[in-house]
């Protein structure tokens, strides 16, 4: 997390966010109709591992959308919390389940039955 998150006015949702729920997806649009190609392919994917996750559409709050950004310094849309902790975009989720990584990994963390 950056100095400029701190500052940022959605630093504090989004902290509350990711530590309240084990897996926060910040996407467009919703898990049930994602509106951009790579939010779509991440839902597919952990729907696909049967993953329980929580969707936050950044599309609806130009301060959370840029503040997403901030908040990780990633600078991409969708982006996957587990735990807490940021673990990619589009690319990287799609690396990890092609690598046959993410299940294992979901499991290790407690989010995903083994």
């Amino acid at each position: 997390m950056t100095d400029a998150a701190v500052a940022n006015p959605a630093h504090d949702w989004i902290a509350n966010t990711v530590s309240t729920h084990p897996v926060v997806l910040f996407m467009k649009g919703e898990p049930e109709q994602p509106r951009c190609g790579f939010s779509a392919q991440v839902v597919q994917i952990l729907d696909h591992l049967g993953v329980e996750f929580v969707g936050v559409d950044v599309l609806q709050s130009e301060v959370l959308r840029d503040g997403i950004k901030v908040y990780s310094d990633w600078p991409t849309i969708p982006q996957l919390y587990v735990k807490g902790e940021f673990v990619g975009g589009c690319d990287i989720v799609r690396e990890m389940f092609q690598a046959n990584e993410l299940k294992p990994f979901l499991e290790q963390q407690g989010v995903l039955d083994a």
